[in-house]
């Protein structure tokens, strides 16, 4: 009887696993291409990783400005009270009440990054205030200084919350009379 085992042919094994570790060829440029998108992966991921804490950071603070703009007219509002309770003494328990919160409000605001803007007396700055009314410039107030502060506005961590209104000293101009003006334009036609 022929031996059947000889005359086999031997065909290569289906997959890479099966092949012996003998035969696999890998070739450096291979490991080294791993090597290299595994360090890319890594830098992508720490750079998503980085976005993502900036994101959360920005909607953090967004959502604090938010709140604190819907605060800014009880705050307001309850330092006007308090304005109208000045004249009661030191040791009233309403004024003392209204001290104690407007100590609170101010520290609250302190803490959430929140500063006033405009301060009667400084000059005027248009990129954070303003102007909503003029006044006559004299000794006391410079041209171009703030007056009067019609309501505060408030910077939070750098950004503007909201610009203040103020009114503004301005050096009057010398006025013609009606009269003198309408002869003036009629005579240059």
């Amino acid at each position: 009887m022929p031996d059947d085992s000889a005359e086999a042919p031997t065909s290569p094994p289906a997959n890479a696993e099966e092949a012996p570790k003998s035969t696999r060829r890998e070739t450096p440029g291979a490991t080294e291409d791993w090597s290299t998108r595994y360090k890319y992966l890594l830098a992508d991921f720490d750079n998503f990783r980085r976005r993502v804490d900036r994101d959360r950071e920005s909607i953090s603070r967004q959502s604090r400005a938010a709140l604190v703009r819907e605060l800014l007219p009880i705050i307001e509002a309850f330092q006007a009270a308090r304005k109208s309770f000045a004249q009661l003494p030191a040791s009233d328990p309403v004024r003392r009440g209204l001290d104690l919160l407007d100590h609170e409000w101010s520290k609250f605001l302190k803490h959430e990054g929140v500063e006033p803007v405009a301060v009667a007396g400084k000059p005027f700055r248009a990129d954070e205030e303003e102007a909503v009314g003029e006044h006559p410039a004299d000794g006391e107030h410079p041209e171009g200084s703030v007056v009067e502060v019609v309501q505060q506005g408030y910077r939070f961590f750098g950004g503007l919350l909201r610009p203040a209104k103020v009114i503004v000293a301005r050096a009057s101009t010398p006025r013609e009379p009606e009269g003198e003006a309408e002869a003036d334009s009629a005579s240059q036609e």
